[in-house]
């Protein structure tokens, strides 16, 4: 009757990688990842099956760490994007689900079933599947988002899976295994029984750091409205107030031009258009694109910091929504940034150019003599508040929904935030 038991291991170890593959972010596409994963962990799981029917389920049950959970893990980590503890976190917590799974149904065929491996296999072919329809129903998508949002905790958490992961693989595996140990088994169905609870209230936690983490980029969602509107409504004031002059300029003009004075006319108007600029802060034709550097740029010189723009953009049709997100939360990083600089240090640049098929954006700080941020690194926010530290997250977010990317690091005393986003992506979008 070893068949069935070496089915409901075959089983048992398909249905852990299905399971792990569920919560786990790879760094490749959905077609490498299954592809590389055939041809790195087949074989590895045929040989540990072969293994099996040569020596035995007890000798395999103390070698498995390393001949199938070491070299698994060692595939994944290569394999995965978050290559840090939430990893670590989720190989244990798949591993030690189905472990449970394994504990349970080796303890309940050996009792009940009198160790014909019927009942193991059955309860296998049951219970692998209930937990995948689980965590596809109920855990898969938060989990994905919170490996996503949330950096910080998942220390804690990842160690107190590694410790259930070396409890149930020791009890029951060693000195013996733990049907040869019936004296053990009460203690081993405790800890059996506390895991879930264990693994209930670690999940709880993480869901309420995920609702955390929404409300507060609802807050910043909020707060980039806010400016936005402030930013228009700066503008709209300002165009009022030209208008108003605008009676004053064309009386003047009037009587010099009436009075024959044509060369002071002329010069006067020149005046007009140059008061008008500096007014209205033309630096495109865009009016979104333009109030929000405009309302920055007011901002910067309030802070007396020198401000230079050079935006080679405006009269095409634009993304505007997502190109005021990206400078408003970089401009509004900056304004925090120089504040702690002394005023003669408080240097910005902003560009906008085209580059081939791409846009770029350059914004551009001195910054503090020890920061210092290799390329390619999302800097933490140092404040405490809340609604704060999403502003590089949302820029990123901005740009690759336009194909593109952003980097930022630190290079002879400025802090460099560059963004590209492709031209093709928002001109078919503007179709």
């Amino acid at each position: 009757m070893t068949i069935f038991r070496d089915l409901s291991v075959l089983w048992s170890l398909f249905h852990v990688l299905v399971l792990f593959m569920l919560l786990y972010r790879s760094r490749f596409s959905q077609k490498k990842t299954f592809l590389y994963t055939g041809i790195c962990i087949g074989p590895l799981l045929v040989g540990n099956m072969a293994g099996l029917v040569l020596y035995g389920a007890e000798i395999m049950g103390k070698i498995f760490i390393l001949t199938c959970t070491l070299p698994s893990l060692a595939f994944f980590w290569f394999m995965a994007k978050d290559k840090n503890v939430r990893f670590f976190f989720t190989f244990c917590l798949a591993d030690t689900v189905a472990l449970w799974i394994i504990s349970i149904t080796n303890i309940a065929d050996f009792y009940l079933g009198g160790e014909k491996y019927i009942l193991m296999l059955i309860g296998r072919l049951i219970l692998f599947p209930l937990a995948e329809w689980a965590a596809i129903r109920y855990l898969r998508k938060p989990y994905l988002e919170l490996q996503e949002s949330v950096t910080k905790g998942w220390g804690l958490f990842a160690g107190m899976t590694a410790i259930y992961y070396v409890l149930l693989a020791v009890n029951g595996n060693f000195p013996v295994i733990l049907t040869k140990r019936p004296q053990e088994l009460p203690a081993f169905l405790l800890i059996l029984a506390l895991m879930p609870m264990t693994y209930a209230t670690i999940l709880a936690s993480m869901y309420r750091q995920l609702l955390l983490y929404r409300k507060r980029k609802n807050e910043h969602i909020l707060q980039e409205q806010k400016n936005t509107l402030e930013a228009q409504l700066d503008n709209q004031q300002n165009i009022r107030k030209m208008k108003h002059d605008m009676k004053g300029y064309t009386a003047t003009l009037s009587g010099l031009l009436a009075a024959g004075k044509v060369q002071e006319a002329t010069e006067y108007l020149a005046g007009v258009d140059e008061k008008i600029d500096a007014l209205s802060g033309q630096f495109c034709t865009n009016p979104y694109i333009n109030a929000t550097l405009a309302y920055y740029d007011r901002k910067l010189k309030e802070l007396s910091a020198a401000c230079r723009m050079d935006i080679q953009v405006g009269e095409e049709a634009l993304p505007y929504m997502e190109l005021c997100r990206i400078l408003a939360n970089g401009l509004e990083n900056v304004c925090d940034a120089i504040k702690k600089l002394e005023v003669k240090k408080r240097q910005v640049s902003v560009c906008m150019k085209y580059h081939r098929n791409y846009l770029l954006i350059r914004i551009k700080n001195c910054c503090a003599d020890d920061l210092h941020v290799e390329r390619g690194t999302i800097v933490p926010t140092s404040k405490t508040e809340r609604g704060h530290g999403f502003g590089l997250p949302t820029i990123r977010e901005a740009a690759e929904g336009l194909n593109g990317d952003m980097v930022c690091y630190t290079e002879n005393g400025y802090f460099v935030l560059d963004v590209m986003v492709e031209q093709k992506a928002y001109q078919v979008r503007e179709l």
